[in-house]
Parts: structure tokens; C-alpha cells; sequence
């Protein structure tokens, strides 16, 4: 069967690639149409996260490129696992990151699921909407600019000059032993 994806850049204009892939294909797979389908050089590294209808993602539920951990094979990567795994038709989320840098978010959703087309080869382009910022936005999800308002409130109208230097004499470090010049 042929997955057809909508893939959504996290932006505040409207920008999207429509995907096809055989379900069968790995995650990898996916990884690399999505960046050929916005034009990334592909030296960056991404991972997919899983996610619940409202887009709800958590960091533990990632499926990186590479393996990280301790142990080789301690943790499954992009290539361990087949799109069909882990999206179907009652699972139709997920959230992909590409370049931790810069943290192109970009909110996938599969949008039909086919029989493949004679004499067409997958992973295929269907669409493409609006062009590529020159750089990501750092919202954190979709919508728009996390400002300090957003993230503090009034709570910085409350603070004095003095609020600002937590360490400005406090002598707490000098009683655990540690010396300034300790290299």
C-alpha cells in the first residue's frame, strides 16, 4: 500500500509538502523524502516522535536517526522501524525534527492510503505549498513566536536591579571548597 502524507512546516505561513511512500518503507526512508521534498542538503540529522491527536509530543517517544545510548542497539532507530509500525488509520500523527540546531518542527499526518500506481516509483513528491524560510521559527509548536509575556507574564515588572545577580555576595560557594582557579 501507498501512504500519502501531508507534511507541515511549523511557520507562520502556510508551508507543506504532499508525500507519497509505500508503507512498508522505514522511517529513514521518510526522513530523507521529507528533507529532498524542502530542499534540505541532508547533513543535519532529525528524529520522529509519536504523538496523540492534538499533536501532544513528548521527548521520550523519539525515534532518532542514530543510536545514542550506552549499549549498541539499546535504542531502535529510523531504520528499525517500517512506517506502517507505528502510523495506520487509527494512528494517523507524528512529529518530525530535523537539525536540533535550528529545530525544524514540522507535524506530519497521513492523509490516504492506496494502492501504489503503476509505473511510479516511491518515495514520489505530489505537492508542494510555499517555500522555505531562511530560518526556523523557535515557537515550540505551531502558531506563532513565544515572547517573554508568553513565558513570564508580569513576573519581570515584580523584579528589581538587584533580582537579576543571583550570586552578588552570596558566600555560600566559598564554604563547599571549591577554589576560583582551580585549572
Amino acid at each position: 500500500m501507498i501512504y500519502k502524507f501531508r507534511v507541515i512546516l511549523d511557520a507562520e505561513e502556510d508551508i507543506f509538502r504532499d508525500l507519497a511512500i509505500e508503507c512498508h518503507s522505514t522511517l529513514e526512508d521518510l526522513h530523507n523524502a521529507i528533507v529532498n521534498a524542502f530542499g534540505f542538503d541532508g547533513t543535519e540529522t532529525g528524529s520522529f516522535f509519536t504523538c496523540e491527536d492534538d499533536w501532544t509530543w513528548n521527548e521520550e517517544d523519539e525515534i532518532p536517526m542514530f543510536d545514542t545510548g550506552d549499549v549498541p542497539g539499546e535504542i531502535k532507530t529510523m531504520a528499525d522501524f517500517a512506517i506502517d509500525d507505528l502510523m495506520h488509520q487509527d494512528n494517523t500523527k507524528m512529529v518530525y525534527v530535523y537539525d536540533f540546531f535550528n529545530m525544524w518542527t514540522f507535524f506530519l499526518e497521513l492523509a490516504a492510503i492506496e494502492t501504489p500506481e503503476e509505473g511510479e516509483t516511491y518515495p514520489t513528491l505530489l505537492f508542494a505549498h510555499g517555500e522555505l524560510p531562511a530560518e526556523a521559527i523557535q515557537s515550540g509548536f505551531r502558531g506563532g513566536e513565544v515572547t517573554d509575556e508568553d513565558l513570564y507574564g508580569d513576573f519581570e515588572d515584580d523584579l528589581d536591579e538587584e533580582d537579576y545577580d543571583l550570586f552578588e555576595g552570596d558566600d555560600s560557594f566559598e564554604d563547599m571548597g571549591f577554589e576560583e582557579n582551580w585549572n
